[in-house]
């Protein structure tokens, strides 16, 4: 499956671009994180902290669990906050 994957704040920092589009066989987010920090050390630094990042799938919150069946688009950006 072919995904927009989009990166915000420190993580786009972190990679070196806002977004980019990828073949993947990752059936959830956990998968795709893990075959994400496997391309480079630019990912890996990204993802190396779960726990400082939220993502998206189709503009809804997901967790790493989520299935990515059927989704276009994957967003990661650090937790937001009130205010």
């Amino acid at each position: 499956m072919t995904l927009d994957i989009l990166y915000f704040a420190w993580l786009r920092e972190r990679i070196g671009q806002p977004r980019e589009r990828v073949e993947t066989g990752a059936t959830t987010i956990r998968d795709l994180v893990a075959e994400l920090a496997a391309r480079d050390e630019w990912h890996a630094a990204a993802f190396a902290d779960m726990s400082a990042v939220r993502c998206a799938v189709d503009q809804q919150l997901a967790d790493l669990d989520t299935p990515l069946a059927g989704s276009r688009e994957v967003a990661f950006f650090p937790p937001m906050t009130g205010g």
